[in-house]
């Protein structure tokens, strides 16, 4: 599975990676990694509005972001 570590940047890197990401693997499953929840929030709604179904969990403090 492709990965997105954004985790320690602050926003817009966290979307814009997560866009560039979409571009690149459009029909393929990936994993975001991010460290605050405005990224989060921020990377989950790219998602949702691009048509991605993406699944948040949390590992420590850090939330990974599961797209599908």
């Amino acid at each position: 599975m492709h990965e997105v570590d954004a985790r320690g940047l602050s926003c817009p890197e966290p979307a814009l990676m997560t866009v560039e990401a979409i571009n690149e693997f459009p029909n393929e499953p990936f994993r975001v990694l991010v460290s605050n929840a405005t990224s989060k929030q921020n990377v989950v709604e790219i998602l949702t509005k691009r048509g991605r179904t993406p699944q948040v969990s949390q590992d420590g403090l850090d939330f990974v972001i599961d797209v599908k």
